[in-house]
C-alpha cells in the first residue's frame, strides 16, 4: 500500500514528507494506522549521530499508538479495531533475554533493530523500489506501520490515542526506572537529574510511589515548574546553584539519584549527590564509545550505581498499568504534551528538543 511517511536520508539531513510503500503484515506482524507519535530523544540521537540506531535511509518515529488495521498470519493476540500502543520491545520468547525474564533485551529484536530489519530481518519499507529501513521496529513517522505483534499492546477505547502514545516511551522509561529499574520505596528521597520527556516521568513516578521528597534539576525554569505540578517537592536551577550543594543542603543528600540526560556531568552529579547507601540510576542514553570517572571514595559508603533500558520493563505488565494509572487520575499525561504538530513540522520540533524547548512534541494524523 502506498502511505505518506517522513524520510530520512542521513545524519543531519532534513525530513522528507514523501510516498513510500508499504507491504502487507507478515507471520506474527500487525498494520496500525498511526494516530499519534511522539518525538523522543532517541529519535534525536539518530538524527544528531549521537548514537547509531539504524542506518539509512530509514522512517523514525518509535513513541506511538494507534488502530490495528489487519492482523498477519500467527498474529493471534491482536484484532482489527483494537487500539494499541507501540514500543520498541518487542520479544522472540525463546532467546537468552527473553528466558530470564528479561525481554527488553531480546537478542532477536536487538539484531533486526541494528540491521533496520523487522523480527524476521527484513523491511517493509520501500520508496521507488529502493529499500527504506525500519527504526526500533516501529517506523512511526507514517500514516501506517507493520510491527511485530509482541511489539504492540491493546489499551483501553476511553484512553486518548495522542496521551497513549507517551506511554510507548517516555512514561513507560521514567515511571520504569522508578517502579522496576530501582524499586524505589515510600518515604525515599529522589532527586532527578534533567526534567525532559524521560525525567518528568520519573518524577511522577517518585510521587506516585509516595516518595518524601523529590528534587527536579534542570536549567529551565518552565520545566521545574512543570516538575513541580508532577510532583516534585524541592527544585534547584542547575544554571544559578550546584546542584550537588543544594540537594546536601536539603537533607543531606538522596536515598535515590535519576540521570535522565545521558551527560557524563550530570551522572557524576548524580553519584555525588547520594546519602550513605544510595544508589545512582543512569536512564539517560549517552554517546556512543562515551566514558564515565567517578570518585571512587563514596563506594566505602556502599553506594551503588546502575544502568536502565526502557525503564526494565515488560509491555504486558507495565503498559495496562499505566493505561490504568492514568485513567484513575493518578498519572498525569495531558500536561506532558507541549506540542501537536504534522510530518512537515519535524525539522523545527527536533530543532525544539534539541534546544531544550517545551516537553513533548507528538506528531497527529488526521486520517
Amino acid at each position: 500500500m502506498k502511505i505518506t511517511a517522513a524520510v530520512l536520508a542521513g545524519v543531519g539531513a532534513r525530513f522528507e514528507v514523501d510516498e513510500v510503500e508499504l507491504a502487507p503484515p507478515r507471520e506474527g506482524e500487525v498494520l496500525v494506522e498511526i494516530a499519534a507519535t511522539g518525538l523522543c530523544g532517541s529519535d534525536l540521537n539518530a538524527l544528531d549521530g549521537k548514537r547509531s540506531l539504524a542506518p539509512f535511509p530509514v522512517v523514525l518515529g518509535h513513541e506511538a499508538a494507534g488502530t490495528v488495521v489487519e492482523a498477519g498470519p500467527g498474529a493471534g493476540r491482536l484484532r482489527p479495531g483494537d487500539r494499541v500502543v507501540l514500543s520498541i520491545l518487542p520479544s522472540c520468547g525463546h532467546c537468552q533475554a527473553c528466558k530470564k525474564g528479561m525481554p527488553n533485551y531480546c537478542a532477536t529484536a536487538g539484531a533486526a533493530m541494528a540491521d533496520g530489519n523487522l523480527m524476521d530481518g527484513s523491511s517493509r519499507l520501500s520508496r521507488r523500489g529502493e529499500r527504506i529501513n525500519h527504526f526500533l521496529t516501529v517506523s512511526s513517522f507514517a500514516q501506517y506501520a507493520v510491527v511485530p505483534e509482541s511489539g504492540a499492546v491493546a489499551i483501553p477505547p476511553e484512553l486518548p490515542l495522542d496521551r497513549a502514545a507517551l506511554i510507548s516511551c517516555a512514561v513507560l522509561t521514567g515511571y520504569g526506572a522508578v517502579r522496576n529499574t530501582a524499586r524505589v520505596p515510600p518515604g525515599s528521597r529522589v532527586a532527578v537529574f534533567g526534567c525532559g520527556g524521560v525525567g518528568l516521568n520519573i518524577v511522577q513516578g517518585a510521587r506516585i510511589a509516595g516518595a518524601a521528597r523529590i528534587i527536579a534539576v534542570d536549567v529551565s525554569r518552565a520545566k521545574l515548574e512543570l516538575a513541580r505540578r508532577l510532583g516534585a517537592t524541592d527544585l534547584v536551577h542547575a544554571g544559578e546553584r550546584d546542584p550537588v550543594a543544594a540537594i546536601r543542603e536539603l537533607d543531606g543528600g538522596v536515598d535515590y539519584a535519576f540521570e535522565a540526560l545521558g551527560r557524563e556531568q550530570t551522572i557524576r552529579q548524580a553519584w555525588d549527590s547520594l546519602d550513605l547507601g544510595g544508589e545512582a540510576v543512569v536512564v539517560g542514553l549517552m554517546r556512543h564509545g562515551a566514558t564515565v570517572t567517578l570518585d571512587a571514595g563514596p563506594l566505602v559508603d556502599e553506594k551503588r550505581i546502575r544502568g536502565c533500558y526502557l525503564g526494565s520493563s515488560v509491555l504486558s505488565r507495565d503498559v495496562p498499568a499505566l493505561a490504568g494509572l492514568y485513567l484513575a487520575g493518578e498519572l498525569m499525561l495531558d500536561e506532558l504534551i507541549s506540542h501537536r504538530i504534522g510530518l512537515a513540522d519535524l525539522d523545527e520540533a527536533f530543532g525544539r528538543l534539541r534546544a531544550g524547548d517545551g516537553a513533548r512534541s507528538v506528531v497527529m494524523f488526521d486520517h
